[in-house]
């Protein structure tokens, strides 16, 4: 099994619209270590984060491990959350307003 530690994802919202974030490819298992949610704008945001078994739109309550949480203005916040994820799973965010940017690192491992 290779390591391969490395930005998995980068995004920027659409308001109020589910985006991938990071889908763990064919073959490879992940582990996310971090997830850096920034407010780029001047007015208080909220944000989700799921982790999927699939594709976004197969989201249910019991994936989100954020839901609907306020983050500052001109703010960032890193979580640590050391997420093990296998091939197709997906990372999904959501936010109110596309000022905010999400990204994620972590060690991608072929199987």
């Amino acid at each position: 099994m290779a390591n391969n530690f490395k930005r998995l994802g980068a995004t920027v919202v659409v308001a109020d619209t589910d985006t991938a974030l990071y889908t763990v490819p064919a073959s490879h298992e992940a582990i996310v270590k971090s997830v850096t949610v920034c407010n780029i704008g001047a007015s208080s945001r909220t944000f989700r984060i799921a982790c999927v078994p699939g594709a976004i739109g197969t989201v249910v309550n019991a994936d989100y491990q954020f839901y609907d949480v306020t983050i500052g203005a001109n703010d960032s916040l890193i979580i640590k959350p050391d997420w093990c994820l296998i091939a197709t799973h997906t990372i999904l965010v959501r936010a109110n307003h596309a000022e905010v940017v999400f990204s994620c690192f972590g060690d991608e491992l072929d199987v």
